[in-house]
């Protein structure tokens, strides 16, 4: 399969984007904390929880899941966190 883009699984993390889990009160303590960083060549990297299954059998049109992804959601206030630290275009 071609596809347009591939994750580089050697870019390192390079910094977090908006505040951290422990600021937005979305961490219980030594595991699980959503979060957002930006890799060093750009791509950015959610941690959430894995939710694929639940969504795979009811997606809207056009959204699809390859086998080697995964549909991961986060709270809003980390996404709304990394708002100001994410670029325009």
């Amino acid at each position: 399969m071609i596809r347009g883009w591939e994750a580089d699984p050697f870019s390192p993390l390079a910094r977090r984007l908006g505040k951290s889990p422990e600021e937005l009160g979305t961490t219980g303590g030594e595991s699980g904390c959503p979060d957002i960083w930006e890799l060093e060549n750009g791509d950015i990297a959610v941690i959430g929880r894995d939710l694929t299954d639940s969504y795979r059998t009811d997606l809207p049109d056009g959204l699809k899941i390859a086998p080697d992804e995964r549909l991961v959601v986060i709270p809003r206030r980390t996404a709304v966190a990394a708002k100001a630290d994410t670029p325009d275009a």
